[in-house]
């Protein structure tokens, strides 16, 4: 097993983490680090992709680069709305849908 291959299994698990816990857990800041996670993930699953010929690429690089630092200004904004949302509502969990309410009677 070669390092380009771990990268890409460990980065498919961390998003497989990541989309669980998205789904599983109801409190908005555990959302974000979900999210964070499978970020992550793909971050290392391109830099796996990148490695497969033994002469890295450096645009998958550059790619990931740039992807995390839009991850952090996104996780920055993500947090900022969820403060505004515990200010206002007293709790870090989204306001959840009434069962057989249609979406479009407001």
């Amino acid at each position: 097993m070669n390092a380009p291959l771990i990268y890409a299994l460990t980065g498919a698990a961390l998003f497989v983490f990541g989309v669980t816990g998205l789904m599983l857990q109801a409190h908005l800041l555990r959302k974000i680090l979900a999210f964070n996670v499978m970020g992550s993930g793909i971050f290392l699953v391109l830099v796996g992709l990148a490695q497969r010929t033994g002469i890295p690429d450096p645009v998958p690089q550059a790619m990931v680069l740039t992807g995390i630092v839009v991850a952090i200004a996104a996780t920055a904004l993500a947090l900022a709305l969820a403060r505004q949302l515990l200010d206002q509502s007293g709790e870090m969990r989204l306001p959840e849908e009434e069962a057989g309410k249609d979406k479009l009677d407001v």
